[in-house]
């Protein structure tokens, strides 16, 4: 799990940190460069195509096994991404790096559901809690060679003027360092859970034919719809912006519907592979259900909306990449393994629910350190207290949260309902933070911070609540 989570936490911070830092220095806009936060998307939606993973096999990588075939897969395309990306500029045209990010962003999310089911899978409940966390040391770790590693490389290359064969020759390297994941793949043992059966060859091509048909339809229709709302009405683009994508999902399930209106995919292989694993959730929860699914929706919303900003913000504060790289993306990836133990521990030892309560406590309150960074002098030692501070109680919660969701998943769907969980758990957060740039223009670094503190108020009411009507069955 410690190399696997290596493999999982390389590709993230070359798709949002390191990505945003190179578009500053090739000159793009700040509300242009938060945008590109909606490539986590891929991340939010990924249950769409969970049940792909959960059911079909990949064509000539099968003998290794289900999940290892997937996984091997996977790898070798985020491999492949990363080379494209590399061959991009930004500075000439947003179009190809756009594409090639987007596809490193969908197959990281599908390693990512992989990952999580071969965990879920390998051992039981009362052990997740450690094997999280040194998943979460792993992902970290690899955080620390994408973050750090790749900033010093462009600062070392000279990224301080702008020069496309710098980033060409850090993503370059970082494509490098997937091999770690490829030969952890290559030596693990499957697992020996395998509640699937899988469908018939003609089956899998038509659904897969049908799914395809209907992303087309939903990213078709995205773009079609042109949000009519200027730079100044942040909160009319964002409700705008909601009512986009539910309109996008209604067209991706008409499409689906009409194909199994006229018989050319089975309604029994949609139910299946689609409201089984809802159903299966609905019934272990029942009325506790959709409350249970709000408090994933929301439980991360004060990290990952701060979050999206923090890169702009220490570049505009005056670091420059050498500090951010030092303190930010090497020691804050210490602190956060550190956080991740601590919140494994705390889980074993004092129960799901309390950890999960102190995990979303300390991570809303680091925001307002934030607050105070913005409103002080620039200040190394400041920087520090606070990208330490905030990292532990980010790995706490990251690893209280894992478990949580962990305790959640059904044996019978591991992959399509933890994808499921960790799909909802994103979207809102994602969608918020596609505006983060627009915000602090609007109010400033420090009000945004405040506010992004704030967000995490409901979370804490909803745990307490949910302790005690719907606790976890440890």
């Amino acid at each position: 799990m410690l190399l696997l989570g290596f493999s999982s936490g390389l590709p993230i911070l070359l798709i949002f940190s390191t990505l945003s830092v190179w578009l500053f220095k090739a000159g793009i806009d700040r509300s242009t460069i938060t945008l590109f936060s909606w490539v986590g998307f891929t991340y939010a939606f990924k249950y769409l195509w969970s049940p792909i993973v959960d059911n079909f096999k990949i064509p000539f990588f099968d003998k290794m096994g289900h999940r290892k075939g997937w996984l091997l897969f996977t790898q070798l395309m985020i491999i492949a991404s990363l080379i494209l990306t590399s061959l991009t500029d930004p500075a000439k045209s947003l179009l190809f790096i756009t594409i090639s990010i987007t596809l490193l962003a969908i197959f990281s999310s599908t390693q990512d559901i992989l990952i999580d089911a071969f965990r879920i899978e390998s051992s039981p409940i009362y052990l997740q809690g450690p094997l999280s966390s040194m998943y979460i040391a792993g992902y970290r770790l690899a955080m620390l060679i994408g973050g750090a590693g790749s900033l010093w490389l462009a600062s070392y290359l000279g990224s301080e003027i702008y020069n496309k064969n710098v980033w060409k020759t850090v993503y370059l390297i970082m494509a490098l360092f997937m091999v770690v994941g490829v030969i952890t793949t290559l030596v693990s043992k499957e697992p020996k859970i395998n509640n699937k059966k899988n469908l018939k060859i003609n089956e899998h091509a038509k659904f897969l034919f049908v799914f395809i048909l209907s992303l087309a339809g939903f990213i078709f229709l995205y773009n079609f719809i042109n949000n009519p709302f200027g730079e100044n009405e942040i909160i009319k683009k964002f409700l705008f912006s909601i009512m986009r994508i539910f309109l996008c999902f209604t067209f991706f399930g008409i499409i689906i519907f009409l194909m199994m209106s006229t018989k050319y995919i089975s309604k029994t292989i949609v139910k299946k592979i689609y409201l089984d694993p809802i159903l299966n959730f609905l019934n272990r929860y029942g009325k506790f259900a959709f409350s249970i699914l709000f408090l994933i929706a929301l439980y991360r919303i004060a990290d990952v909306v701060m979050g999206v900003m923090a890169n702009i913000f220490y570049l505009e504060k005056g670091f420059n990449i050498n500090q951010i790289a030092t303190y930010s993306k090497f020691f804050g990836v210490f602190a956060t393994i550190a956080g991740g133990f601590l919140g494994g521990f705390f889980c074993l030892k004092f129960g799901t629910m309390r950890s999960l309560f102190l995990g979303a406590f300390i991570a809303s309150s680091s925001n307002l350190l934030f607050a105070w960074l913005a409103i002080s002098e620039p200040s190394i030692k400041f920087l520090i207290g606070v990208i330490t501070a905030d990292n532990i109680a980010s790995g706490f919660a990251g690893a209280a949260f894992v478990v949580y969701l962990s305790a959640l998943t059904s044996l019978k769907f591991t992959a399509t309902q933890y994808a499921l969980f960790s799909s909802i758990m994103l979207f809102i957060p994602k969608l918020v933070a596609g505006y983060s740039g627009s915000w602090v223009d609007a109010i400033g670094y420090s009000n945004y911070f405040v506010v992004t503190a704030l967000l995490g108020v409901p979370v804490l009411i909803l745990i307490i609540w949910l302790s005690k009507v719907a606790p976890i069955r440890e």
